[in-house]
Formats: structure tokens, sequence, C-alpha cells
């Protein structure tokens, strides 16, 4: 195959969320085979910067690129829409990596000649709600770039460590059942995800620490293919343990929301755990890496771009009038989202204000406090002035204590003496008058 420029869009490539992580396996991908891909965001941040760093260019203006694309490889609608109107000629593909979200819906657009689906999910939302043939539908399933997510030793007879491994989980959904869960099953429990704060930039490098994980979709392919046992979980409900007998089934779900059943608790969490089987999790470990890595995802994808450039290039040339009808009708489509979005923009600037305000008045409690913690410290300092100034004064107490003790005492000395000085001459004066009749 000749080497192609492929445009891959994406709504955001500020995280690592489960499509910001396709793109960069794809993309990465298509480099290592000799293609030349682009990916375009108009929100950029760390997914971007860690595309940079592998050389693949990255904009959030499609005016930056100075060739048009092979083919446009579209995820999201609002994305997709904007490279096929800024590449009139190119042909795309769309992806539809949520059977729920609004921004993963297809485009119904001339030249967006197949739409692809990550499970069977997807798959039927495509189908089955918005009217595509089933000749335009494929199904790729994701896949795991095995390169980063190197295979871990042997697991214990007997699990160990636990891992939620989630950017969705938190105190405030499914994760308390697990710690129960784990509680009772005497596992020893740590939390991976954008929710806790606890995100990693390289899962792979820390998931063969643990024996068991409690994780879903792309989560829960990466663990198993590291070798660890892995519970299906989400804040949709609980999954099974899975094993070679339903991982074929469960990947056709994407390991995803269709494999979990509600309600999450800890009753049956603990029953899966009591499922775990060393063996079984090496099998289905093996099983994932000789079919889920990212090179057979890639020939999937190359053949797709093949077929896709092929059709366009035998179809008669699309005129601009059904183009912008079509665009038309996908800014028409795109309204009732726009009106939420813009809704939760003016309750965005509502609480900002509504911070803003706190913040002032936060600042003025916090100016008043000060001014007490000062007058705390001034009246702290004149209380030890006057401690010491009494200290002072009990010590001069003392001394003049003293003082008079040793006045009294030598007053009374004085007075003997005087005493003894008067009747002196008296008692002379006497014995001068007996002294003739000794």
């Amino acid at each position: 195959m000749k080497r192609l420029r492929v445009l891959i869009t994406n709504t955001s490539l500020t995280d690592r969320s489960g499509t910001e992580c396709h793109v960069r396996d794809l993309a990465i991908g298509l480099l290592r085979r000799g293609h030349a891909p682009v990916c375009y965001s108009t929100y950029l941040g760390e997914m971007a910067h860690e595309l940079q760093a592998a050389t693949i260019p990255v904009v959030d203006d499609l005016g930056c690129l100075g060739e048009a694309p092979d083919i446009i490889h579209g995820h999201h609608f609002p994305e997709t829409l904007t490279a096929l109107l800024h590449f009139p000629a190119t042909p795309a593909i769309g992806v539809c990596h949520d059977a729920v979200a609004w921004h993963d819906a297809p485009l119904d657009f001339p030249r967006l000649m197949r739409m692809v689906a990550v499970d069977d999910a997807c798959r039927d939302r495509l189908v089955n709600r918005h009217g595509l043939s089933e000749a335009r539908v494929a199904i790729i399933p994701n896949a795991v770039d095995l390169s980063r997510f190197p295979s871990r030793g042997p697991l214990p007879e007997r699990p160990q460590r636990a891992l939620v491994f989630s950017n969705y989980a938190s105190e405030n959904n499914y994760l308390g059942a697990i710690r129960d869960a784990c509680g009772r099953t005497g596992l020893q429990l740590d939390v991976m995800g954008r929710a806790t704060g606890t995100a990693c930039a390289d899962p792979g490098r820390l998931l063969g620490c643990y024996d068991l994980v409690f994780a879903k979709g792309r989560c829960a392919l990466e663990a198993i293919a590291v070798g660890a046992a892995a519970i299906l979980c989400g804040t949709e409900g609980v999954g099974p343990l899975v094993t070679s007998e339903n991982f074929a089934a469960l990947r056709r779900m994407n390991l995803g929301r269709r494999a979990l059943q509600p309600p999450v608790n800890a009753g049956r969490l603990a029953q899966e755990i009591g499922r775990y089987d060393p063996a079984a999790a090496a099998a289905v470990s093996a099983q994932v890496r000789a079919e889920a890595h990212v090179d057979s995802m890639l020939d999937s994808w190359l053949a797709q771009y093949a077929e896709v450039i092929d059709e366009h290039q035998r179809a008669s040339a699309c005129v601009w009038p059904t183009e912008s009808r079509a665009a038309a009708a996908a800014v028409r489509w795109l309204m009732p989202y726009y009106r939420e979005m813009e809704g939760k923009a003016r309750c965005i600037v509502r609480l900002e204000q509504q911070l803003a305000a706190n913040a002032e008045r936060l600042a003025q409690h916090e100016q008043q406090l000060a001014r007490q913690q000062q007058e705390i410290v001034l009246r702290d300092q004149r209380v030890r002035e006057v401690n010491q100034q009494l200290q002072r004064s009990l010590r001069e107490a003392a001394r003049l204590r003293r003082g008079s003790t040793q006045v009294r005492a030598l007053a009374g000395r004085l007075g003997r003496l005087c005493l003894r000085c008067t009747l002196l001459p008296q008692l002379a004066a006497i014995v001068r008058r007996l002294r003739p009749s000794w």
C-alpha cells in the first residue's frame, strides 16, 4: 500500500480517555508502518503533547495543514463535519465508540462512506437507531499496544492485591461497594483513575503489580493483556470475571455497558472474586495478546482505508449543492445540543460568578481573621509584659519581706542590749551598798 496521509479527528486531546488512547495507538501504529498521520482537535493538552513527542503533527486549526489528507478517520460528529468541509475532495470513515453519547452519532454526508463500530451496541445504534444500511457498517474492536502493556509473572494461588482501574470510579458511585467486597475477601485495594486524582500516564508499568483488576472496556482489556484477572465493573453495574470461555462474547460488547448488570453490590462482587483462577487468567491473557493486539487492528483499518479510497475514486463527483445541503442538515441536527451546551455555559457562568462572590467573602473573612489574630498577638504580648512585671514585683516583695525579718531580729537584739545597759548601773549601786557587809 502506498504511503497514506490520514487525518484523525477527536473531540479532545487533553487527557487519556478511551478515544484519546485509541487515537494515540492508531496514529503511532500508522507512523510505524510508514504512513503519515495528523491529528486534529480544538482542545489540546497532555495527549496532544504525547503525540507531538512521537513526531505526529497535532493541530487545532485545519488551516495549518499545507496538504490535503488521503482519508479522514473521523471521531465525533462536529470535528468530522469540520474536516469534511475543510477538505472537499477527501473521503472519510466515521467511528462510533459510544452507543449513547450524542457526539458519536453518525454524520449523514456524501463523502463519509463508511461507519465503523467498536462493538455490537454501537453497531446496533448505527443500523437500528440512525437507519444506516448494514453494508455501510463494519465492526473493528478495540485493541492493546502490547509494547505498552508487558506480561507480568504468574499470579499467586490466592489474590492479594486488587486495583480499580477507571477514570470514573469514585466514592460517590461504585467504589464503596468494591471496598466492601475486598474487605470481606481480605484484598488490599488501590485505585487508578482521574476521578480520584490517581490517574497514571503509564498504567502498563503498574498493572503488573496487581492480581485482580476491576475495570471495563479498554481498561479491562489492558489489565487482561498484562495478565491480571479482571472483573468487569462500572457505573452501569457489575459484569463477570473474564475467562477464555466468555471472552469472545464479551469482546463483542467491548467488555462494556452491555456486559454490566445493575446494581453494583458487594455481594455480587465478592461472588466474582471467589471465581479467581490463576490458570484461567493466564489463558485469557494469552488469548488477548494473540487476538487483540494493535497490529491486527491496524490491518483492519488499513483495509477499510483502501476500500473507501477506491470506492471514492470510482464514484461520480459529488456536486457542492448536495454537500451544502448535507452540511446544513448536520448543523440543524447539532442545534439542540448547542442549546444544551449554551444552557450549561450559562450555568457555568453563574457558578463562576457565585464562586467569585464566595471568594470575595472568603477574602474578607480572612482579612478579619488576620486582624483578630493580630489583636490576639498584641494581647498575648501585653499579658507577657504584665506577667513579667508581676514576677518582678513578687521578687521585690520577697526581698522586702526578707529585709523586714532581718530588721525585726536586729531590733530585738538592740532591745535586749539596751535593757542590759539600763540594768548594769543599778546593779553596781546595789553592790556598792552591800560591800561593807561582806
